[in-house]
């Protein structure tokens, strides 16, 4: 009973948040930040060990500076979630623009890539402009969370415009339906989901363990693959949604290869803007022919 007052008491707090002036929601989660950056904790190390894997000639305290500026900009995007989960047609449109070097509305068979920057909530924006822009629903994964109340929740408000999130522990049926209907799927491959469908290919210079999913099913499907990112603009004034023209030759013929091709975009990307990356993922905990685990290394 205690835990089903507080699940509402937080959906309650959400939508509070979601009614704020655009600025004064910013701000506060600068705070956030800030005070998150100074709280000693296992996901601060996590953010610090992942720079130094992937930035070894930067120092300690250059080392510092971009974990503190990686939790000011994961702190606004945490309460900016309560636009993205609450908010209405109105408030996305005026915190995301979308820019797009394909048709849309083409209804062509076609995998938008994500990567995992801040902002990759973003595409929210996608589904919430649908209707207008005559564009296909949009499809998108989601991971099972251990709050069923909050598990709903959440999958009720990405969809309230008419999307569709995708367990990803579901059928592959239902993503290849999707993409040969012409809707939007989107994948962000850039994180670490166990050694099932996965192999070792570089990333910062390391063998990290990383989904093939993306050529297998655009070589099912015969669609085309489009890199999509979500980032701040440069006055931070809100984000910007880019998706590219299609990939030339992809898939290849072998899914490793496609597979680190995506690996070396999403690391020259991050090399632009490293501050929003999302370091606080463990992207390297299973490694190759026993190598030790980074973040627990006595494992």
């Amino acid at each position: 009973m205690l835990k089903s007052f507080f699940n509402y008491v937080a959906v309650c707090f959400l939508k509070l948040l979601s009614l704020l002036p655009y600025k004064l929601l910013v701000s506060i989660g600068y705070g956030l930040g800030y005070i998150a950056a100074r709280i000693p904790g296992d996901r601060n190390k996590v953010v610090k060990t992942n720079l130094h894997l992937c930035f070894p000639n930067l120092n300690a305290t250059e080392i510092d500076q971009l974990s503190k500026q990686h939790w000011r900009l994961l702190g606004r995007s945490l309460v900016e979630k309560s636009i993205i989960w609450m908010g209405s047609v109105n408030q996305l449109s005026r915190m995301i623009e979308v820019r797009s070097a394909v048709d849309l509305s083409s209804k062509k068979p076609r995998i938008l890539v994500n990567m995992h920057f801040t902002g990759i909530e973003g595409s929210i924006i996608l589904s919430a402009l649908a209707k207008q822009k005559d564009w296909p629903r949009t499809s998108g994964f989601f991971q099972r969370m251990k709050n069923p109340f909050f598990n709903k929740k959440i999958v009720e408000w990405r969809n309230r415009f008419g999307g569709n999130s995708i367990d990803r522990q579901g059928s592959s049926k239902e993503i290849i339906r999707e993409i040969r209907n012409g809707d939007f799927i989107i994948i962000a491959p850039d994180i670490d989901l166990g050694l099932k469908d996965s192999e070792f290919v570089p990333f910062f210079g390391i063998e990290t363990n990383t989904i093939t999913a993306v050529s297998r099913l655009a070589k099912i499907t015969g669609a085309e693959v489009c890199m999509m990112t979500t980032t701040l603009k440069a006055d931070e004034s809100g984000y910007l949604c880019e998706i590219s023209a299609p990939l030339k030759d992809f898939p290849g013929s072998d899914a490793k290869a496609d597979t680190a091709r995506l690996n070396q975009y999403f690391e020259d990307t991050i090399r632009l803007r490293p501050a929003e990356y999302y370091w606080v993922h463990k992207r390297f905990k299973n490694r190759p022919n026993s190598v030790a685990n980074p973040y627990n290394p006595s494992k």
